[in-house]
C-alpha cells in the first residue's frame, strides 16, 4: 500500500523553474516506477515523465524534453520533477503516480496523489 503526496506547485513566470516533490509512504517504494502526469483545464490527464525503479527515464511529452527531468531518492521515498524554462502551456495540475513499470497509460498506475497546481503566467 502506498500513499502519495505531491508538493511544490506554485505560480511562476514564463521562463522560470519549479521543483515538484512526490513523497510516497509504503514499504515497496524502491520497487515502484513513479510517473508524473498533468491535467490542464478542459484537457485529458497525460503522462509527462516516468522514472523507473532502475532510475531509467521515460518521456511522454515531446515539448518537455530538455526542460523537465525526474530524479528519485529512495532513502527519502521521494521523486522530484525539476521543471525549467516553463511555458504557459505547462500550466496544469501535476499528479504523481506509482506503477510496477513505466507506462504512458493511466490505467497502469495503482496509486495516485491528489495533485499540485502549477501555474505559469506573467
Amino acid at each position: 500500500q502506498l500513499q502519495i503526496v505531491e508538493s511544490g506547485g506554485d505560480l511562476v513566470q514564463p521562463g522560470g523553474s519549479l521543483r515538484l516533490s512526490c513523497v510516497a509512504s509504503g514499504v515497496d517504494f524502491p520497487l515502484r516506477s513513479i510517473a508524473w502526469f498533468r491535467q490542464a483545464p478542459g484537457k485529458e490527464r497525460e503522462a509527462v515523465i516516468c522514472i523507473s525503479k532502475r532510475f531509467d527515464i521515460a518521456y511522454y511529452v515531446d515539448s518537455v524534453w530538455g526542460r523537465f527531468s525526474a530524479s528519485r531518492d529512495n532513502a527519502k521515498n521521494t521523486v522530484y520533477l525539476q521543471m525549467n524554462s516553463l511555458k504557459v502551456e505547462d500550466t496544469a495540475v501535476y499528479y504523481c503516480a506509482a506503477a510496477q513499470y513505466c507506462s504512458g497509460q493511466r490505467s497502469e498506475y495503482d496509486y495516485w496523489g491528489q495533485g499540485t497546481q502549477v501555474t505559469v503566467s506573467s
